[in-house]
């Protein structure tokens, strides 16, 4: 796997370039900091307090900084003690497929459980390089998969910080040992038990991959998005792997199979029908805002940020999160439509 270099002075495809005129050095690395710490904390709205706190902490302790170690390793450093101690006696994140059984569509809806329960999506725009090495993008699409962020957090968070930094940044041993003020043959360990841990639980051992977004791609999102709006079950469970998997925190509710899929739309889900979709970009991977119709034909709600998971052509993964409160701000979304479709703005 290509991973981002650490080498001291070598271009890096997550920074953001050298720091513009009266900005922060440290500012340039914002975005794979952010990266960094979804994967540690996965939640979006953690890391990017997680960040803003290591960038106070770096311009606090700036004059202190005597250039001993690279720049991005000190920022590293900080934010990795940043989310030790916001991991300390929290209970990790997951999604509703780690939390019990599959459901079925005609079951009872459980209570939902609280925001903290949940892995939580992020914006890409927030997480993913802009420019460098196709590979080394490819890399940063694939570490901020749902699946694999859900999977770092069954690993004690040492353990996390090791296999982020070894398998996806490709840190070497020596240079996360410098980073925990440990030694390399604890750092090897580490890595050992985490792969161990991620294998004993069928779980993710690596990024894996997230499939190109071409032309046939962009056609089964386009499809996808004409038949949701028009409510066609038929044309969407011809989208859909037979397999694909459903769910919507923060219910506890998962679903597997088309035909569970059409049975919740079109029962407990049904008053989805005449919903507008927005597209979105998530977790390196598409998805949809989605608002849906008031009763009145006034307008449009939002209702749910959509990730969607691709494989082979076929749609794999329908994850609907549900706290658009919180989760729209963060994609630059309004939370109203008029009965156009159009934005409403809340006044000045």
């Amino acid at each position: 796997m290509t991973g981002l270099a650490t080498t001291d002075g070598a271009p890096r495809p997550s920074d953001g370039g050298a720091p513009g005129p009266g900005e922060a050095p440290w500012e340039q690395y914002r975005r794979e900091l952010t990266a960094y710490c979804y994967r540690m904390l996965g939640s979006s709205a953690d890391a990017e307090d997680a960040v803003q706190d290591t960038m106070v902490r770096a311009w606090k302790g700036y004059d202190r900084f005597e250039g001993r170690s690279a720049l991005r390793s000190w920022l590293y450093r900080i934010a990795t003690n940043v989310c030790l101690t916001m991991l300390d006696s929290r209970k990790r994140r997951a999604r509703p497929m780690d939390m019990g059984p599959v459901g079925s569509a005609h079951g009872e809806l459980k209570a939902p459980l609280p925001e903290t329960t949940w892995i939580e999506p992020v914006p890409d725009e927030r997480v993913m390089p802009t420019a460098g090495d196709p590979a080394d993008v490819a890399v940063s699409r694939e570490s901020v998969r749902l699946a694999f962020v859900a999977a770092l957090q069954h690993l004690p968070p040492r353990q996390r910080v090791v296999l982020i930094l070894r398998e996806v940044l490709q840190w070497r041993a020596a240079e996360v040992a410098e980073l925990l003020d440990t030694s390399v043959a604890s750092v090897n360990s580490a890595l050992q038990r985490a792969r161990a841990t991620l294998s004993d639980n069928d779980l993710e051992e690596s990024p894996g991959s997230v499939e190109e977004m071409d032309e046939a791609h962009t056609e089964l999102l386009a499809k996808y998005s004409d038949a949701f709006q028009r409510y066609d079950m038929a044309a969407l469970v011809a989208l859909l792997h037979e397999d694909v998997v459903m769910s919507m925190p923060p219910y506890p509710l998962w679903l597997r199979g088309a035909d569970e899929f059409v049975a919740w739309m079109t029962g407990t889900g049904a008053e989805c029908e005449g919903s507008r979709l927005v597209p979105v970009a998530a977790n390196g991977q598409p998805g949809f805002a989605q608002y849906r119709r008031r009763p009145d034909g006034s307008g449009y709600f939002g209702w749910a940020l959509q990730v969607l998971e691709i494989t082979d052509g076929r749609i794999t993964g329908l994850n609907s999160f549900l706290d658009v409160q919180t989760l729209f701000p963060m994609w630059g979304l309004v939370t109203e439509l008029d009965a156009q479709g159009q934005p409403v703005t809340a006044p000045a």
